[in-house]
């Protein structure tokens, strides 16, 4: 590491005013989702900030007024050097009209030592401590010789996965964090699929009915959907303890892998016997599995579970899994993350916080999501590691502190410029040499 950055690392200090400034700028956007379709104006901004810096820009509609940005700052030596994505999203938690903020939640103050606002910890915050090292890397003339990708992605807040959005348009790159609320922890993370399960008869029956199909003698084969799916979620309830017993993960409490059943819909007034019954359920995984191995286990499991049953036999179950957007199609998918400690990135992700901070670095799981599990699935080895404390994230009066917004911006910086100092050959030589 040069003289000259590691000046430039020490200034973040000096010049953490306008840091807080550039923070305090991102929250006036007013960016909630839900209601979401509300990015444009942040996004521009974004756009044209990173422009400024030599980036070029590819900006789109993943929905109407809500674009993704991409910033592409190609290197003096691409092709010699490691290339990599800062990823984030604009988009922040919905505020509701009867929280008690003690200001408007998208006019920010600072007081205590905290940026106050929404969105301050989830995560523009993030967003403005990695702008803000581009910046100071940009006024130094300081050229990279590995490629820097800026990724600004909408809809995070609600599944609409606009980082999905960036790998489904070619975007990638040797490594990627994305820089949202760790309280500067590395963290990979678990993943999260919703899923509805339907159950629904091909006749209708008024309600009167109701004594031929429970009683002895009724001599009617026919059942109450709603009544039905209560053996659906005792089979879920039994699969969920199951992998209690089954599974676990470093980092993560037993039973974190769960099935909340969320959201039961049935029924169609109160003259008819319930004919369809769909339940809304929301599983949450470990970073070692896939989406695809869980959605199996499930129908699997429940699919024995119905052939137990005499009329779910002949009614089976069916199932829609995740969605694009909890507005749109109400479903989601959040892919699983895990992190390869001793990938070169991230050992030397572990060294620049440590040499910055001065304290040892926190490799270790997130214990909610991000769009970080998009990256991974794309091939691109992915990190989280931002400032802020989930506990801040989508609280009245959410907050950042000032001080860990230095310390994040300063880890970043450095670790920006030593990754796109790294001979891509760097490991292939060490190999070689083993």
């Amino acid at each position: 590491m040069t003289k000259s950055i590691t000046q430039l690392v020490e200034s973040v200090h000096d010049r953490k005013d306008e840091l807080v400034s550039f923070v305090q700028k991102l929250i006036e956007f007013k960016t909630p989702a839900p209601p979401a379709r509300n990015t444009e104006e942040a996004q521009l901004f974004i756009a044209d900030f990173l422009k400024q810096k030599g980036f070029s820009i590819d900006m789109w509609d993943v929905y109407p007024n809500d674009p993704n940005v991409v910033g592409i700052k190609k290197g003096t030596q691409s092709a010699s050097y490691k290339s990599l994505i800062i990823n984030g999203h604009i988009d922040v938690a919905e505020v509701h009209e009867d929280e008690h903020w003690e200001t408007n939640p998208f006019i920010p103050i600072v007081k205590d030592g905290v940026i106050v606002g929404r969105g301050a910890a989830d995560m523009k915050g993030g967003l403005a401590g990695a702008l803000f090292a581009i910046q100071l890397l940009h006024e130094q003339g300081i050229e990279l010789p590995g490629d820097l990708i800026f990724q600004s992605v909408i809809g995070e807040e609600v599944g609409e996965a606009g980082t999905l959005e960036c790998c489904n348009r070619g975007y990638t790159a040797d490594f990627a964090v994305v820089v949202d609320t760790s309280d500067l922890h590395i963290q990979g993370q678990g993943g999260v699929i919703t899923g509805w399960i339907t159950v629904k008869s091909s006749q209708t029956y008024h309600d009167a009915t109701r004594r031929q199909m429970i009683h002895a003698g009724g001599n009617l084969f026919a059942a109450s959907a709603i009544e039905k799916m209560t053996k659906i979620i005792q089979g879920l309830q039994e699969l969920e303890r199951h992998w209690a017993v089954t599974k676990s993960y470093p980092g993560f409490l037993p039973g974190t892998n769960t099935i909340n059943p969320a959201v039961i819909e049935g029924g169609r007034h109160a003259a008819f016997i319930a004919d369809e019954c769909r339940l809304w359920i929301t599983v949450h995984y470990y970073p070692n599995e896939s989406h695809q191995k869980i959605i199996q286990e499930i129908e699997e499991h429940i699919l024995y579970v119905a052939k137990s049953d005499p009329w779910l036999r002949d009614h089976p179950p069916h199932f829609e899994w995740g969605g694009k957007s909890m507005i749109v199609d109400r479903g989601e998918i959040f892919p699983s993350l895990e992190i390869d400690p001793t990938h070169p990135a991230v050992q030397l992700l572990v060294s620049t916080h440590e040499s910055v901070l001065q304290k040892p670095a926190i490799v270790d799981v997130s214990p909610t999501v991000t769009d970080g599990g998009w990256l991974a699935e794309a091939g691109i080895p992915t990190v989280i590691y931002g400032p802020g404390k989930l506990h801040h994230a989508h609280s009245v009066n959410e907050q950042l502190s000032i001080d860990e917004l230095v310390k994040f911006t300063k880890s970043i910086l450095m670790f920006i410029y030593e990754w796109s100092h790294t001979d891509k050959k760097e490991k292939e030589n060490v190999l070689n040499e083993i």
